[in-house]
């Protein structure tokens, strides 16, 4: 038997004055309180702050400009990074890990084995190790033996970049390069831009071979695979972890020709306002090896959930099999349901509405939400937006690549589309109300068992989408939602408004 070829780091770990390598998760929270400040909360989670940046910062991700990808790469979406200065940044983290002690975990993304990536993160927080340990797929004993990296993730969230010196934008850097198979994290600890890294890689890779990439929770019910996509804050992860259906991921998925398959193996909630009654599968998840990100701790280690003092953006990170009735492994069949989630700020969407394949191309390629507070550094207030795909931040392929996929699947599966409003209802942010959690859920189950099929339906005068006029267990009132706001006028002038803003967007498609 030939032995497995030597795999060159991009980093030298005789650099560093201990490495450990693939440790379990009881030795990493003890690194994590011993050595990373980390405490356990009342719960049995470990509880980290992520430093200066508590969410995303797009702004400084960059893609390396190189032969092999250069042509494929949607440039208008990407910042790009010259390999001379991806290589400075390499050796500056190379210099950066003299005398430190460092992590490795090795990781699989997708749980699809025709299909998945081995990644292997070199990191210097034990808290980082453990979170994406927990968050992507964990080799067998046997596996992780012979395991051989394609690609490798170094993050060194506390090396700051110097925009001067190192050419970058700020003094946090995330850089991928696809030629070398490698990404670079520096200045910044927020831990989910290491799986975002992993999500952008396996954007660039799978439609090139025919399978779409999608940012979307999955989950089965008696009727079969459904599908939710959606921004962060706009409910995936919720709706998704339904006790009366069971889990297949909550973020990140493939569509191949067999069913889909999950890109990860674990979950990274939001659990602002979180509470056992709304959410009880997340909150049971919420144990001895989840990871609790920049939640504030009360009396006795218990965690306040409703304290936004540090950031909108609290987290939980944790294996999908913490979920009851997670799917092992994470596939499924094709989807029967598809579920675009919109958290309308403006308050003018319906909550619930049936698309033709058309208007499912349309809202797809528009990927309308608001940004909720807290995922990205800055944002304060919910803010208007319009994310292609519904996951722009993580698309390395011009906006086609994956639209036509959907729309391939959807003629090919028969697959119902539906779009639905988690955002406001009665008026905008700051007027009207969120939608209640529990009239999302019941419409949602309504659709998927097949409820709504048989209902009448109208025709939205201002989106021309098909509302249904009546739904088990939700007010009818609150199903057109001119009816829900007290001024009339008010709401046309803001449908007309947003109408206008979903026009103008699209016209860099056609």
């Amino acid at each position: 038997m030939t032995s497995p070829t030597k795999i060159q780091q991009p980093i030298d770990l005789d650099r560093a004055a201990k490495v450990h390598r693939n440790i379990s998760v009881e030795e990493l929270i003890e690194h994590g309180l011993s050595v990373d400040g980390d405490v356990l909360a009342s719960n049995g989670a470990m509880v980290a702050r992520t430093g200066k940046y508590t969410g995303r910062t797009p702004k400084d991700k960059h893609i390396v400009r190189e032969p092999g990808s250069e042509a494929n790469i949607w440039w208008d979406n990407n910042n790009p990074m010259e390999p001379d200065v991806f290589a400075a940044l390499r050796d500056k983290m190379g210099e950066y890990i003299d005398g430190k002690t460092l992590y490795v975990i090795d990781t699989y993304g997708g749980a699809d084995p025709d299909h998945r990536i081995a990644v292997r993160f070199i990191v210097e927080r034990p808290y980082h190790a453990l979170f994406i340990k927990q968050l992507l797929i964990r080799p067998s004993a046997s596996e992780l033996a012979n395991f051989q990296p394609e690609w490798t993730v170094v993050d060194m969230g506390r090396m700051k970049t110097d925009p001067e010196v190192d050419h970058v934008r700020g003094d946090a850097t995330i850089a991928l390069n696809f030629a070398e198979k490698q990404v670079m994290i520096a200045g910044t600890e927020y831990a989910g831009e290491m799986k975002k890294s992993v999500f952008t890689i396996m954007n660039y890779l799978l439609p090139l071979k025919g399978v779409m990439s999608m940012h979307c929770s999955a989950n089965i019910g008696k009727e079969g695979t459904a599908l939710f996509f959606g921004l962060s804050g706009t409910g995936k992860t919720t709706l998704s972890a339904d006790p009366e259906r069971e889990l297949i991921g909550d973020d990140e998925h493939g569509w191949t020709d067999n069913g889909v398959f999950n890109i990860e193996g674990g979950c990274y909630a939001k659990c602002i306002n979180l509470s056992e009654s709304g959410e009880p599968q997340i909150w049971n998840a919420i144990k001895r090896g989840a990871v609790l990100e920049n939640v504030v701790l009360g009396a006795d280690n218990v965690v306040d959930y409703s304290d936004c003092s540090l950031t909108e953006n609290t987290r939980a990170a944790y294996p999908i099999e913490y979920i009851d009735g997670a799917v092992i492994p994470s596939v499924g069949g094709h989807p029967k349901n598809i579920v675009f989630l919109t958290c309308d700020a403006l308050g003018v969407l319906p909550p619930i509405s049936r698309l033709t394949k058309e208007q499912a191309m349309y809202y797809f390629l528009s990927g309308y939400t608001a940004k909720v507070a807290g995922t990205e550094a800055g944002v304060k207030d919910p803010t208007v937006t319009f994310s292609t795909c519904f996951g722009a931040p993580f698309l390395p392929l011009r906006p086609r690549a994956y639209a036509d996929l959907l729309g391939k699947k959807i003629d090919k599966h028969g697959s119902k589309v539906w779009l639905i409003n988690t955002g406001w209802t009665g008026g905008p942010f700051g007027v009207g109300s969120r939608m209640k959690l529990a009239y999302t859920r019941a419409m949602i189950h309504a659709a998927f068992a097949g409820a709504l099929d048989n209902e009448e339906f109208a025709i939205d005068p201002v989106f021309g989408l098909n509302i249904p006029t009546s739904c088990p267990s939700v007010p009818s009132e609150i199903l057109a939602p001119r009816n829900t706001w007290p001024d009339k006028d008010a709401y046309d002038h803001k449908a007309t408004e947003l109408r206008t803003m979903f026009e103008e967007n699209f016209k860099k498609f056609q």
